[in-house]
C-alpha cells in the first residue's frame, strides 16, 4: 500500500461510551489518499467509475446530547480503472466546518438539544443547525454534490479527486434538502426543499449543465419532515407525511417531531417544469418514508416503490435511559418496522392502490439508476442489526417474479448502502456490481467489496483493504467514470 496524501483534522473529540462515537461509529480525523491496496480475489477490468459514500464524522465535543445525524460530511471515495483502484477520504469544507476548526470548538447545538445552546445562527430548514453536508451525496453533471437532511447549501468536490469546489451557487435560500435525484437519460437534476415558514417547500430542476431553470414553491398546510423525492420520465413526487414538527412548541423555538397517525400520507404528482397548481394530491395510509426507490408510468397509472413505516414512533429501546432509547429507536429499522411497500396511483381516477412487497424490515435500497424513471425489475436493499444503525445484510428482490436472494455480511461485519454499478457495456438492467465498504469489527479493518449483482449469495467477487478502519454512514453513490471524464474533458 502506498499513502500519498495524509493530513490529521484537528478535533476535540473524546473517547465515548456514546453508540455512536464507539466501535463501527467511531469518527476518523485522518485523510487519506491511498494506492496499491491489498485486495482480496481480483479486481474487475469491466468496472470504471467511483463509488463514493458519505459519513456523519463529528470532530468536536458536542454541545449537548450527540445524535448521529449531528456528525460532519466526510466523503470515503474509491475510484476503480483497468482493474485498479485508488482510495481516499475528506471532510467536506463547509463554512460551519471551517467556522468550528478555526475556533477549536463546537458552534451549533444539534438536531437532539435546545437550539437556543448553539453560540452563532445556523442553516437550512430550521435557520439553527450547522449545514454539515453529511447526509447524502449524488454525482451531476461530472461534479460530486453532497447535501445535509435539514436542508443547506449543497457542497461540490470532484469526484476523482475529492478536490473542493465549496458551496453550489445557484443554492436557494432555503437550501437543497438530500436526496435530490439524477435522471441519467437528461442529465437533469431534480431537488426540493422545505422550511418551517410557507409556503414551507420547494421543487426545482437543474439541468446538465448544472444551471437552476426550474423552481417553484408546492405548497404544504404547515412546516413538514420530508426526507425524499421520487420521479419518472415525465412527473415529480413530493410528499406530505404526517410526521412533523409539534407546532406549539415550533413557535417556542422548539423542534420535536410527532407523529399523526390520524392524517393520510398526501402525495403530490406533477409534471416534471409543472408548478403547484399542476400537481394532482394523492391521499394515502400514513406512515412514514425516509427512503423511496424507483417510481415510472404505466397507462394511465404511476406505480411508486418505497420503504413504508408500520411503527413510524417506537418505543424507546429497552436497557437505555429515555432519551438515547428514544433516539436509537427512531433509527432503528426493525423498531421502525420499515417495510418494502408499492404505491399505485391513478392519474384519471385518483384512486391509490398500495401493498407490502416484503415482510421482513429492510431499507436504504438501490437500484440501476440506468433505469430511473423507467419500469425496472431489480431492487437491493439492506437490514439491519437490531437496535443498531449498521447494516448486517442485503437482499436483491426480482419485482417481476416476487423472488428475493439475501447476502448477510457476516458476524460482526457492518456494510454501506450498497450502489449499482453496471458493466463496461452491461447487456441487462442486472449486469454489473453492488459496491460497498464493510467494517469487520472482529478483524479491526474496513474493505472495500464488489458483489456480482447476478448472483449476490456468492458473496463478494473482490475484498479491498482500506489503509484505515473506518466509520459507519449513511448514503452512497455510483457515478460512470466515462460520463465524468465527458463532463471534465468536452
Amino acid at each position: 500500500m502506498t499513502i500519498s496524501y495524509k493530513n490529521t483534522v484537528k478535533h476535540t473529540l473524546k473517547p465515548s461510551l456514546h453508540p455512536y462515537l464507539n466501535g463501527a461509529w467511531t469518527p476518523n480525523f485522518d485523510e487519506l489518499t491511498a494506492t496499491d491496496l491489498e485486495v482480496i480475489g481480483t479486481i474487475p477490468s469491466d468496472i470504471d467509475g467511483v463509488y463514493i459514500r458519505n459519513t456523519e464524522n463529528p470532530v468536536h465535543e458536542a454541545i449537548g446530547h450527540y445524535h448521529p445525524f449531528d456528525g460532519d460530511g466526510m466523503l470515503h471515495a474509491m475510484v476503480f480503472k483497468d482493474g485498479k483502484v485508488e482510495y481516499r477520504n475528506r471532510f467536506v469544507r463547509t463554512k460551519g466546518f471551517d467556522a468550528e476548526q478555526e475556533a477549536g470548538e463546537a458552534i451549533w447545538a444539534g438536531i437532539a438539544n435546545n437550539p437556543k445552546k448553539s453560540k452563532r445562527p445556523g442553516w437550512g430548514a430550521q435557520g439553527y443547525l450547522k449545514d454539515a453536508s453529511s447526509t447524502d451525496v449524488v454525482v451531476h453533471a461530472g461534479q460530486v454534490l453532497s447535501t445535509f437532511w435539514q436542508c443547506g447549501d449543497g457542497y461540490r468536490l470532484d469526484p476523482f479527486t475529492l478536490e473542493q469546489h465549496g458551496a453550489e451557487r445557484w443554492t436557494p435560500l432555503d437550501g437543497i434538502s438530500a436526496h435530490p435525484k439524477v435522471d441519467e437519460r437528461s442529465g437533469e437534476m431534480l431537488f426540493f426543499n422545505y422550511s418551517t415558514y410557507p409556503p414551507y417547500q420547494h421543487y426545482g430542476v437543474v439541468d446538465s449543465d448544472n444551471k437552476l431553470v426550474h423552481y417553484t414553491p408546492v405548497p404544504t398546510p404547515g412546516p413538514r419532515l420530508p426526507h425524499d423525492m421520487a420521479f419518472t420520465e415525465n412527473y415529480s413526487i413530493l410528499v406530505d407525511l404526517p410526521m412533523f414538527w409539534n407546532p406549539t412548541l415550533l413557535e417556542q423555538g422548539k423542534y420535536h417531531a410527532e407523529y399523526h397517525p390520524e392524517l393520510p400520507t398526501r402525495f403530490a404528482i406533477l409534471p416534471r417544469y409543472g408548478t403547484a397548481g399542476d400537481a394532482i394530491w394523492f391521499e394515502a395510509s400514513p406512515t412514514y418514508v425516509l427512503h423511496w426507490m424507483n417510481a415510472y408510468e404505466d397507462g394511465d397509472e404511476i406505480i411508486l416503490d418505497g420503504y413504508f413505516q408500520d411503527d413510524p414512533d417506537p418505543a424507546p429501546l429497552p436497557g437505555l435511559p429515555p432519551a438515547a432509547g428514544k433516539m436509537m429507536a427512531n433509527i432503528d429499522l426493525c423498531s421502525l418496522k420499515t417495510r418494502l411497500h408499492r404505491w399505485r396511483f391513478n392519474l384519471k381516477t385518483g384512486e391509490v392502490k398500495e401493498q407490502h412487497l416484503d415482510e421482513r424490515a429492510l431499507e436504504f435500497g438501490t437500484f440501476n439508476q440506468r433505469y430511473a424513471g423507467i419500469k425496472s425489475r431489480y431492487l437491493y436493499s439492506v437490514w439491519n442489526e437490531p437496535g443498531m444503525f449498521l447494516f448486517s445484510g442485503m437482499v436483491k428482490h426480482d419485482l417481476e417474479t416476487g423472488d428475493s436472494w439475501e447476502l448477510p455480511f457476516g458476524e460482526q461485519r457492518y456494510g454501506s448502502e450498497a450502489p449499482f454499478a453496471p458493466r463496461i457495456n452491461a447487456k441487462d438492467e442486472d449486469d454489473g456490481y453492488l459496491v460497498s465498504f464493510i467494517t469487520d469489527m472482529k478483524a479491526d479493518r474496513s474493505e472495500c467489496v464488489l458483489i456480482d449483482a447476478k448472483d449476490i449469495e456468492a458473496g463478494p467477487v473482490c475484498r479491498i483493504i482500506l489503509p484505515h478502519r473506518i466509520s459507519s454512514g449513511t448514503h452512497a453513490t455510483w457515478a460512470d467514470g466515462q460520463s465524468i471524464r465527458a463532463y471534465q474533458n468536452p
